[in-house]
Order: C-alpha cells, then sequence, then structure tokens
C-alpha cells in the first residue's frame, strides 16, 4: 500500500511518514505526478500560508494530479492546510481561490480579528477567559451531534464515525490543533467531528466521497491519532 504525500515546501512531512510507516503503509515524499497517481493513497499535507500554499501547487504543477485523484475513488487525506486547501476559497490575509474540492471557505477563528497584525493577540472567548489565536495545543473532537451536549471523555462517537478514519475513536477524544484559520462547510452532513475554541464551533474533520480531511494533526495527538492512521491503512488493505 502506497501513500504518496505531497512536497511542495509547507508540510510536515517527515512525521505524517513516521505515522504512514508505523501503520504497515509504504510512504513516499514526492513531488512527482506519476507518482502522485500511482499511488494507493493521497496525503496532502500543510503548515503555512493558504495564499502561498496554492502558489507552490500551481508552480509545482500538482493542481491537476490532485483534481485526478478527487475525480476518482482514490482516497485522499488532507491534513491542516491540507483540508483548507480543499475549500473553494480562502480568506486568509486576502482573497485566494482554493482546490474547489469542497464546498465552502477559510475564515479566521475569531471573526472579530480584521488584520493580520492582530492574529497572534489575546480576545476574549464567550465565558470571559482570553482566547489566544492561534490554536496551538490539545482540544477535543465531537461527533456533529454531540458537540451542544458535551459528553463526558470517553462516550462512544456514534454510528457516523463507524465507516469512516475516525472509527474506533469516542466522542470527546483529544487532538492536536496548530491554526488560526478554519473551513467552513456549506453542506453540514460533510462535517465528521467539530471543535469548540473560544467562541467558535468548527469543522474539525469531513468527509466527502473519497475524500477524508482533519484540521488537527493526527500524527501528532498520541496513539488515538496514530490510530486513523491504521484505520486508513486497513481501508486500503480491504479493498485490495
Amino acid at each position: 500500500m502506497k501513500a504518496a504525500i505531497l512536497d511542495y515546501g509547507l508540510g510536515n512531512l517527515f512525521s505524517v511518514e513516521n505515522a504512514c510507516a508505523f501503520s504497515g503503509m509504504l510512504p513516499i515524499i514526492t513531488s512527482s505526478a506519476r507518482e502522485i497517481l500511482a499511488a494507493d493513497l493521497v496525503i496532502l499535507p500543510g503548515v503555512g500560508a493558504f495564499g502561498d500554499a496554492m502558489e507552490s501547487l500551481k508552480k509545482l504543477d500538482l493542481i491537476k494530479p490532485l483534481q485526478d485523484i478527487a475525480a476518482s475513488d482514490k482516497p485522499l487525506f488532507g491534513i491542516c492546510l491540507g483540508m483548507q486547501l480543499l475549500m473553494a476559497e480562502s480568506h486568509e490575509f486576502g482573497h485566494h481561490q482554493g482546490l474547489g474540492f469542497i464546498e465552502g471557505s477559510v475564515v479566521l477563528l475569531d471573526a472579530s480579528v480584521e488584520s493580520s497584525a492582530s492574529v497572534q493577540s489575546s480576545h476574549e472567548s464567550g465565558n470571559g477567559r482570553p482566547t489566544k489565536i492561534p490554536q496551538v495545543g490539545w482540544n477535543r473532537i465531537f461527533g456533529p451531534e454531540d458537540q451542544m451536549s458535551q459528553p463526558k471523555h470517553g462516550e462512544p462517537g456514534g454510528e457516523i464515525w463507524s465507516d469512516t478514519a475516525l472509527k474506533g475513536l469516542n466522542s470527546g477524544e483529544y487532538m492536536y490543533f496548530v491554526h488560526s484559520f478554519y473551513a467552513r462547510l456549506e453542506i453540514r452532513n460533510e462535517v465528521l467531528s467539530t471543535t469548540t475554541y473560544g467562541n467558535v464551533e468548527f469543522c474539525s474533520s469531513l468527509k466527502h466521497k473519497n475524500i477524508f480531511a482533519c484540521q488537527f494533526h493526527p500524527e501528532r495527538s498520541g496513539p488515538r491519532g496514530l490510530s486513523i492512521y491504521q484505520n486508513i491503512a486497513d481501508s486500503l488493505s480491504q479493498e485490495g
């Protein structure tokens, strides 16, 4: 099972590579369209600015291979910025067109922050405590129907996760996040999990046809995060 990890200059590549290898896959870090199209799984990681990432994908002629993968039944896995790039557009320091595989846009975690200079500042959340942007650290993921009830850690994620990369995880699991922006989806039933930061509830993972993507970093989220890679590997093995 070959996993092609896209190298376009803005990814946490080696952590992803190690997580794939740990799960029994054969990872390759590549910017070759041929290798991407020949792989069993394509992973689009990313850490950095949306506009820079899209420019890099264009310069490396990776847009068309990604479009071909998205139009196929081959799994495409987006991580952090990689998830955001799947959207139609981003409002990160200007307006940028995304890959357009998912209907939605990328917006700032705190909509009251209007200038890039203030992104590193603190803001008051709905509970009166300061909310720092970016979000860096551990936070919980919930099945969309569970977010309002705030179930205790360890309660099952429900049927919504049973046939996805989140299979076996509990609603309320902690995952590791590093981001200032998030994807706002147009189609609610594509939201796989939600997370709340300050007074913002956002989509922390999604499922759309052959695409799975998450805002958090599963490769940096301990054994439970690595189980996501294992679920993907097991799914590929069953298909093979």
